[in-house]
């Protein structure tokens, strides 16, 4: 073969491989295509969110808000966000449309004060970040709205905060130090629960039946009031209704869940019954008990001691008969929130006020990776009691709620005295806290037996299922589930003189929420679901966080590695290719 054909080959098979790479790169631009290579899989989707978005018929509308010039943190979560939308575009055949918008970017103040009045009320959160510089140490400002708005039809819109459920704290002592939060480990965290999130705004917003969550009256259960926070969570997203126990027998078939929330009154034979029957033919119960009496304003009202006795609600049997049991005791933890209590007077006479380790006030969080209380921060528990799983067959049991590793128990009756908790806090004497992990919550699921299977007469059982409109069910009930709470303040919300209902997990004086809400509603979802979103919650994220000394120190080595090495790698490959090239054609 000739010079000039050798010379006609070569260069037409550049001219090829020049069309294949461009029609490559074009066709890139058109798949979206990943292969996760990670240990957690954090980049696959869970299969019932796939299953969700393959059935969507219509058009989703998602607006992001975390946009712009944001500190490094959120501008990865933002990344995040990006690419999680892509794929839900993806996969819902492009049904789910998104965008990144700054709100209120071309207003006049008095119109963006107003819009962002107006998406505050939607649920969207705002956040004044504070970044110092560490060259000058200048401290600057910035309003960054880490939220999304998920759209559909005509329904009311459903906001979304992006950030993480879990606040991560650094190590510190729990008794005399204030927690510091690892802001950093926070934020990375959120991409953890991105994709529950938004999966979960979906469902929500394109279901075609919604479940009815029923507040059980009758017993002297908390008053509208202190229910407010749970009235106002459920009213969006669930059907609410209020049913009288002692009026009617609750229908499964009407009723997906029924909410008992700090009764005070006992529970007679017929109410178990009806409750009994309820579960036995699929009904879904949230208990929230206080067993014992015991409360803050009583201390607080005697500056004394004052004893918790038990309520004697008569819960005990049909618990025990179900899977668990409520100790008539206190739970104390040193990892407990602080109250403010006087500890002298000024010379004019106005008290001094100092914030105590309040060991009655424990907070609570998930022993295990279950899918309820998984990647939430912690949880605020007020007098709480233990409680004791039982053998019962066919009943899986989880604890979804615990206290930490400082935790003792006080058997009832229980005297609470303030002026002994001040006296082991002064003196750090605090060996007789060596229990771990105290259960306060705990989910029942299985296939439950009744109470009332060999205690009634055929008259009776004929009288009930003549009430109920079926058959009284003895033994196998359908499957269904149960969750319980041995302090119904978690759920509950504190009410202030000038302020009115707080939010769950707030306390007077205190100016941080806990995940009470958050932990309150995914039991809601977890009983009432039957999409299978839920199980995305379980997906967690191994943080491999930067030494930030470390990148500071060699700072400049990467930047050399990254920037000038590469260049210099090509210049010495196009040298290499120059001088094989003119070899080649010199021969």
């Amino acid at each position: 073969m000739s010079t000039n054909k050798k010379i006609s080959a070569k260069k037409n098979t550049w001219l090829v491989l020049l069309v294949v790479l461009i029609v490559i790169i074009y066709a890139s631009t058109l798949l979206r295509y990943q292969i996760d290579l990670t240990a957690e899989k954090r980049f696959s989707l869970n299969q019932s969110t796939k299953r969700l978005l393959s059935n969507l018929d219509s058009t989703i509308n998602i607006t992001v808000f975390l946009t712009g010039d944001l500190p490094a943190d959120y501008k990865k979560l933002s990344i995040a966000t990006s690419d999680l939308l892509y794929e839900f575009r993806d996969l819902s055949h492009n049904n789910v449309r998104f965008h990144f918008e700054k709100p209120g970017e071309n207003l006049n103040d008095s119109d963006r004060n107003r819009l962002y009045d107006s998406l505050q009320r939607l649920g969207v959160v705002f956040e004044q970040n504070t970044d110092v510089t560490a060259a000058n140490e200048k401290a600057t400002q910035q309003l960054i709205i880490p939220s999304a708005i998920v759209q559909f039809e005509n329904y009311r819109p459903i906001a979304i905060d992006l950030r993480s459920s879990r606040t991560v704290f650094k190590n510190y002592n729990v008794v005399n130090d204030e927690p510091q939060e690892d802001k950093e480990a926070t934020l990375n965290s959120a991409e953890a629960l991105l994709e529950y999130k938004f999966a979960n705004a979906i469902d929500k917003l394109t279901r075609k039946n919604i479940p009815t969550i029923a507040y059980c009256l009758g017993n002297g259960e908390a008053g509208p009031q202190n229910v407010n926070d749970v009235i106002q969570s459920l009213r969006n997203d669930y059907r609410l209704a209020i049913f009288d126990l002692k009026q009617s027998y609750p229908d499964p078939s009407l009723i997906n869940t029924l909410l008992i929330v700090k009764p005070t009154r006992p529970f007679t034979d017929e109410d178990k019954l009806k409750l009994d029957q309820y579960v036995m033919h699929g009904g879904k119960i949230i208990w929230c008990i206080d067993k014992l009496y015991a409360e803050l304003d009583s201390l607080m009202r005697s500056q004394a001691d004052f004893v918790a006795f038990d309520r004697n609600l008569n819960l005990d049997d049909i618990l025990f008969r179900y899977g668990v049991r409520i100790n008539g005791n206190l739970v104390q933890d040193l990892n407990c929130s602080k109250i403010p209590l006087v500890t002298g007077y000024n010379a004019d006479g106005s008290p001094k006020m100092q914030r105590f380790p309040w060991p009655y006030y424990p907070f609570l969080s998930s022993p295990n990776n279950n899918i309820v209380s998984k990647n939430l921060d912690r949880v605020l528990s007020i007098f709480p009691s233990s409680i004791d799983t039982i053998k019962a067959p066919g009943i899986k049991k989880t604890i979804l709620l615990a206290t930490d590793t400082s935790s003792r128990l006080l058997s009832s009756p229980a005297i609470v005295s303030l002026k002994k908790i001040m006296d082991e806090i002064s003196q750090d004497n605090f060996s007789s806290y060596n229990e771990h992990y105290i259960p306060v919550a705990v989910l029942l699921e299985g296939k439950f037996n009744s109470l009332y299977a060999n205690r009634l007469t055929q008259d009776v059982k004929d009288s009930v299922s003549k009430a109920l409109g079926k058959p009284f069910a003895a033994s196998n009930s359908a499957d269904t589930k149960q969750i319980v709470m041995s302090d119904a303040d978690i759920v509950t919300n504190e009410v202030t003189e000038t302020g009115g209902p707080l939010p769950m997990g707030e306390l007077p004086f205190e100016n941080y929420r806990f995940a009470n809400r958050e932990f309150f509603l995914n039991c809601i979802d977890y009983l009432t679901s039957t999409s299978g979103i839920f199980e995305s919650r379980n997906k967690d994220f191994t943080l491999r966080l930067l030494d930030r000394k470390k990148v500071a120190n060699q700072k400049l080595n990467w930047q050399l590695i990254n920037i000038v090495i590469p260049i210099v790698v090509i210049i010495l490959f196009g040298v290499v290719y120059q001088w094989s090239r003119k070899n080649s054609f010199a021969t």
